[in-house]
């Protein structure tokens, strides 16, 4: 779990550095993600968001996810459709993510090397990438060898 008053913190200056507008809505969504245990699926918060919010529908969600995904405030994993609260967001290049499927834990890390070399396969086949997304899916220390 990342420390989301930090984490709120540190999106606020961001932010601000950058002129972009953190609505009261796109600050609950990033610290609904934040306070989680694990990826949050966008239904999830949905049900969450709708419980404090009468009017909050599925675009709402959608663009405050869109809008913090830009800011990287907030990471996709595509494997599981989900979104985990970026917790260096003062990253802004490339990151891997190690998954844990029994648990749901989510490790990030910036191995800048791994991005440096696949960044220079593309260029030489002729490929510009726009975005990448490594997940490693397996178990974490705390899970250990439970679960088949």
């Amino acid at each position: 779990m990342t420390d989301s008053r930090n984490l709120l913190l540190q999106a606020e200056r961001q932010c601000q550095q950058r002129g972009a507008r953190f609505t009261p809505i796109r600050r609950r969504v990033l610290e609904m993600i934040a306070e989680a245990s694990g990826a949050l699926k966008a239904y999830d918060l949905l049900d969450r968001l709708a419980a404090e919010h009468a009017s909050a529908r599925p675009p709402t969600v959608y663009r405050a996810l869109e809008f913090l995904i830009d800011q990287g405030l907030v990471h996709r994993i595509e494997s599981l459709n989900a979104y985990v609260a970026c917790p260096c967001p003062e990253h802004s290049h490339g990151f891997q993510l190690l998954i844990c499927r029994l648990c749901g834990r989510v490790e990030e890390l910036h191995l800048e090397d791994v991005n440096a070399q696949l960044a220079d396969c593309a260029q030489q086949l002729g490929f510009r990438v726009e975005r990448q997304t490594i997940e490693l899916l397996g178990r974490c220390d705390a899970c250990g060898d439970t679960g088949g």
